[in-house]
């Protein structure tokens, strides 16, 4: 499926998302030659996205939704939402129901 995105056009992630890969790389640069080598690039944040996201969490949790979805989770649907053309995601579950309007790559 990253194949097919790539082949289809350019490929973002939020900073949150590149915040969650830095675990798995020994460093920045490695990461950043990582990104680099399928050709993502990063979009930061914006207060918008922020308040979506901060919307549709305390939607959520009104609904007693539990805890463990965080506050990240809302920040990367409703940054693809306003941002990407597609969502590339194996958690399709969760951001189907609180993202229905996101484009998702299906398998």
């Amino acid at each position: 499926m990253l194949r097919s995105a790539y082949d289809d056009g350019a490929l973002v992630v939020s900073d949150v998302v590149y915040a969650e890969l830095v675990p798995v790389f020994k460093d920045r640069a490695a990461l950043d030659k990582a990104l680099e080598a399928i050709n993502v690039t990063t979009s930061p944040l914006d207060t918008e996205a922020a308040f979506m996201a901060g919307t549709r969490w305390r939607e959520y949790r009104q609904a007693g939704g539990p805890r463990e979805r965080s506050i990240t989770d809302f920040l990367i649907g409703a940054h693809a939402l306003l941002r990407a053309d597609r969502f590339l995601t194996r958690d399709r579950g969760f951001y189907k129901s609180y993202f229905p309007e996101l484009h998702r790559m299906e398998e």
